[in-house]
């Protein structure tokens, strides 16, 4: 007849269920109301939010093909000093790479001036392992991110073949030599 005392019903007897758990209050009626008023405020700030976002980024790709792509430069590789990867990077990533990148360093973005490059590191690298990062520009297809943050933090632990795999593909992406025996 009863459930027992840890069970989340008890059934009574006239067979109705019993709820042990407490009960959620509803929302007050004029909180309903309000979301229903507000709502398509809301979807119209979203809708509009969203607008500006693929705006930014078409007028930010097309900046970046018109003075980078064009002269040459199809990479923006941020990195900093940190001794983790600072060596790393300035012996074997950037060497291959320095002709076509624009290099910014993480460690001295107090210097950096309001430019093309923070720009568009400021919105296309996003808030998460974005040090190291190589952003690799293509005209007319989607900016490939290359985030080696997480594959320097296994190097770190003794296995680089995350490091290794990452590095192969941006350098396959971009057709430049990639030398597998290297340290």
């Amino acid at each position: 007849m009863f459930a027992g005392l840890g069970g989340a019903a008890l059934t009574g007897w006239a067979g109705y269920t019993m709820s042990t758990a407490p009960q959620k209050p509803n929302p007050p009626w004029w909180l309903l109301t309000l979301i229903i008023v507000l709502s398509p405020a809301i979807l119209l700030l979203v809708v509009a939010v969203l607008a500006l976002f693929v705006l930014s980024s078409t007028c930010l790709h097309i900046l970046i093909w018109t003075f980078w792509c064009l002269r040459g430069r199809d990479i923006l590789f941020v990195y900093s000093d940190s001794p983790i990867w600072h060596d790393y990077v300035e012996q074997r990533l950037l060497p291959p790479i320095r002709h076509r990148a624009v290099v910014l360093n993480w460690s001295r973005r107090k210097r950096w001036r309001i430019s093309l490059a923070r720009a568009a590191f400021h919105h296309f690298a996003g808030y998460r392992e974005f040090n190291p990062l190589a952003l690799v520009f293509r005209p007319l297809r989607r900016t490939r991110k290359f985030r080696f943050w997480q594959p320097f933090r296994d190097f770190r632990h003794g296995r680089p073949q995350a490091l290794r795999k990452m590095e192969k593909d941006l350098f396959e992406l971009i057709r430049v030599p990639y030398d597998e025996t290297a340290t």
